[in-house]
């Protein structure tokens, strides 16, 4: 089960702000002599270790969550790319492949439509009905007969293209599901919570205090949220851009229409001829 980037990061937010409130109410009970100066630098020294630590690997899973979400983005510019080359090559193959092109026309818009909804949470990577038209293409060329042996050559241009194209699905589907483990979330709140709580027992009570560590509080767990959301790259508050597949949806139908009036063009009406009076 995907977990919700928006709901981790308020559940972190709660936790450690209240491992902070945890640390005020211990100091009411904790003994004097327990919060004196070397008290208070053992702990410093201690929370100092766990802020390193928790710092270098905010750090690291920034840094990969972005290289995830660039290179989800990547693929999709890739399949994009492919989407239109197949196009291409199948409108070079000749009129035969006319049926197939507008099957792949149909899956362009369908693969948009998944990727890219109205709605953030209805993104289908593994939708069916878009990889029963992507089987369709591939049925539809593998039944074109070549004629020669630059037809056979456009055959298997296209043949690898949609390959390709089957690759991408399976690998943005496999990519978007890897994230970074609960336990590990888990842990790395652990320690955040450690840490404000450490800030807690020394801070003094007044609202200025409160305000700060809050604040504190929202920060890391707003970078949290940031991790997951670049890590699942089509996200509610973080996405890839839709500007490539819905460019190439666009030019697929344009090249359609284009084609469509073209065939018009071929074939003019026949108008009646003009009445010419010659009375005068």
């Amino acid at each position: 089960m995907t977990q919700n980037p928006l709901v981790v990061g308020i559940v972190i937010f709660v936790v450690v702000l209240a491992g902070a409130f945890a640390g005020w109410a211990m100091r009411q009970r904790v003994p004097p002599h327990h919060l004196t100066d070397e008290t208070k630098n053992v702990v410093s020294l201690s929370m100092a270790t766990v802020a390193t630590i928790s710092a270098l690997v905010l750090g690291l899973l920034i840094s990969n969550a972005n290289s995830s979400f660039i290179a989800l983005g990547g693929e999709v510019t890739t399949l994009s790319a492919q989407i239109l080359r197949l196009d291409r090559i199948l409108h070079r193959y000749g009129p035969n492949a006319d049926p197939a092109r507008e099957t792949l026309r149909q899956y362009a818009k369908q693969k948009s439509a998944d990727l890219f909804p109205e709605d953030s949470g209805d993104v289908r990577l593994n939708n069916l009905s878009t990889y029963e038209l992507l089987q369709q293409l591939e049925d539809q060329i593998l039944g074109l007969k070549p004629a020669n042996a630059r037809d056979q050559w456009w055959l298997g241009q296209a043949m690898t293209l949609a390959g390709r194209i089957g690759d991408a699905r399976w690998l943005m589907s496999q990519q978007v599901g890897q994230g970074t483990p609960k336990a590990f979330v888990a842990l790395l709140a652990f320690w955040l919570t450690s840490l404000f709580a450490s800030f807690g027992l020394f801070a003094p009570r007044n609202a200025t205090s409160l305000v700060f560590v809050t604040l504190c509080a929202i920060a890391v767990a707003g970078a949290i949220v940031m991790i997951l959301e670049l890590e699942k790259g089509v996200g509610a508050l973080v996405h890839i851009s839709p500007q490539p597949m819905r460019q190439a949806v666009r030019a697929l139908e344009v090249d359609q229409d284009e084609g469509r009036v073209g065939a018009n063009a071929s074939f003019p009406l026949s108008l009646p001829p003009a009445h010419v009076d010659l009375s005068h």
